[in-house]
């Protein structure tokens, strides 16, 4: 399959689920429809999404990982159907701004810092430092306040599996969170969570670049009571680097 045919299917925005618009836009079946590969969440914030494989799984506030029912409502999520265009082998990857480097160097080779990208990356990891929360219903609560009230972290050793690996250029920023954010799902489908920090010993990086994209919005009117540009930078940057008070 050639790039052009590669499609990102983005639900919502990044900015609309940092001010607190959980609600579902798709269901689980419905997204799935666009893409075998991603990360997101579920409504209300109830865990962290891990898409592999065509199928969806749900990691919970310690960690655990399940596959999530097909009607199920999703808030957020970024999915699209992963071709291998590139294959890549890693070595030793000490830290997750290391994986940041390596990644964009990558992409550097092809030309395509201002592309999107979708990438897997199965092998063995050391050690990851990962989140995930349970669910929070509310209505412009932010996810920053939500997340201090619900999130875990929690750290895997030793384990194999696959890490998802999504990459948004800095002009779309708003609309996802520019540079690369990644989800984990364990060899045997059971531990998963939202990526911090990470020690990779080896892997099999499989690379996409995107050149289009489809964006699902909300359709319900409670979407437009939301000023996404009064969404903090620095409120979604806390989020996806993992910082909470939770953690000391």
């Amino acid at each position: 399959m050639s790039e052009r045919q590669t499609l990102m299917y983005q639900v919502s925005t990044l900015k609309a689920l940092s001010l607190g618009y959980t609600r579902p836009v798709v269901t689980v079946a419905g997204l799935l429809r666009h893409g075998d590969t991603g990360l997101g969440t579920f409504e209300n914030v109830g865990g962290e999404m891990i898409v592999l494989d065509g199928r969806c799984f749900r990691a919970d506030e310690n960690g655990a990982a399940t596959e999530s029912g097909t009607d199920g409502g999703v808030p957020f999520a970024s999915v699209s159907k992963l071709t291998g265009q590139r294959k890549i082998t890693a070595g030793p990857i000490g830290d997750i701004r290391a994986l940041r480097t390596f990644l964009d160097l990558r992409i550097e080779e092809g030309f395509g810092l201002n592309s999107m990208h979708m990438a897997r990356i199965d092998g063995r990891f050391e050690s990851v430092s990962a989140r995930s929360e349970s669910p929070f219903r509310s209505q412009h609560v932010s996810l920053k306040q939500v997340l201090e009230r619900t999130q875990r972290d929690f750290v895997f050793r030793n384990v194999r599996g696959s890490l998802v690996c999504v990459y948004y250029p800095d002009y779309m920023d708003g609309i996802n969170m520019p540079g690369w954010h990644f989800h984990f799902l364990s060899e045997d489908r059971k531990r998963g969570g939202h990526v911090f920090e990470l020690r990779i010993t080896e892997g099999t990086v499989l690379l996409d670049r995107i050149s289009r994209i489809e964006i699902q919005l909300p359709r319900e009117p409670a979407f437009d009571t939301y000023s996404l540009t009064q969404a903090s930078d620095e409120e979604i940057r806390q989020v996806e680097q993992g910082n909470s008070t939770q953690r000391g």
